[in-house]
């Protein structure tokens, strides 16, 4: 684990990545690192409110600092923190580009709704007093990308139709460890039970088209696109959460430990995470600051901390 922690500090990093990152700091208790990894978030965030804003189109994926910004205010009580949460937060509120019925777009300049946003927004909107919000954004993506348990990747508001209808194994991830992670940091959500149910059901669909070697392949059901590492990884840190967190029965505590192992073997000397959906792109095997830092969540998440 200090192998793959150093190899993901190493690694140039997108908003998201900034936001992963630090949330694994968190969860390995590594505070003083969080914290730094926040500092740089807001050093970088753009006037509209993103978070750790390099330069990027997306719309929402700042969010995924938030969470380390409200935790470095709690500790520190800097309100340089305090006011970058809140511009974050009113960028999701108002700011940011979305549907007639509010669901937010991924991208700006495009009518378009990414599986992703539901990690990216989910957690920083629960713990910002806004979960109402996230409802409303968890129930916008599910309308228009899930069907039968699993996840196309993007819709077009434009056209109203599945811009790219893959069953992307990330996206999923993206789905069931932001959902995972915002009922362990919010439990007391009025929709934990609906949130929960969905979880395990897009996990479930997931977990069917696991690969013989414990792996997945890049989209879950084409077996002619790559063997990929990182989609096991998030679906551990789901089980695992879900098992330690009863909702979900705690024989998933054992999948989340099996698809760990499986990614666990594609980690090399170095540290890095191999055949994860690879950076810059994310359209070839390769490797991935979100991958890395996924490594760490679902190693902490295991019973015993990994």
């Amino acid at each position: 684990m200090s192998r793959v922690l150093d190899a993901l500090l190493a690694m140039q990093r997108q908003s998201w990545e900034q936001g992963v990152a630090a949330q694994a700091a968190l969860d390995l208790g590594r505070d003083d690192l969080a914290r730094l990894l926040a500092e740089a978030a807001v050093v970088r965030q753009a006037a509209d409110g993103r978070l750790g804003d390099v330069d990027e189109p997306g719309a929402v994926n700042g969010a995924a600092c938030g969470e380390a910004v409200l935790a470095a205010h709690r500790r520190t009580g800097d309100e340089v923190f305090a006011a970058a949460a809140r511009r974050q937060l009113a960028w999701l509120e108002t700011g940011a580009p979305r549907a007639a019925d509010g669901t937010l777009f991924h991208m700006i300049g495009a009518r378009e709704m990414w599986a992703d946003t539901v990690y990216m927004v989910l957690p920083f909107l629960a713990l910002s007093g806004r979960g109402d919000l996230a409802h409303r954004q968890l129930e916008g993506h599910r309308r228009r990308l899930c069907r039968d348990g699993l996840y196309a990747a993007i819709w077009s508001e434009e056209t109203g139709t599945l811009r790219r209808a893959d069953h992307w194994g990330g996206g999923n991830g993206w789905v069931v460890a932001g959902i995972a992670r915002t009922l362990r940091l919010v439990p007391e959500l009025p929709w934990r039970a609906g949130w929960a149910a969905h979880a395990r059901e897009v996990l479930d669909a997931c977990l069917a088209l696991r690969r013989p070697d414990g792996l997945f392949h890049d989209v879950l059901d084409d077996p002619g696109t790559f063997r990929e590492t990182n989609a096991a990884q998030m679906f551990s840190y789901a089980a695992a959460v879900g098992a330690a967190d009863g909702w979900l029965p705690g024989t998933y505590a054992e999948v989340g430990r099996d698809l760990l192992a499986a990614a666990t073997r594609e980690v090399d000397g170095h540290g890095l995470v191999r055949g994860a959906c690879g950076s810059p792109t994310f359209d070839r095997p390769g490797t991935s600051a979100e991958a890395q830092a996924f490594h760490l969540l679902a190693a902490r998440a295991q019973p015993g901390g990994g």
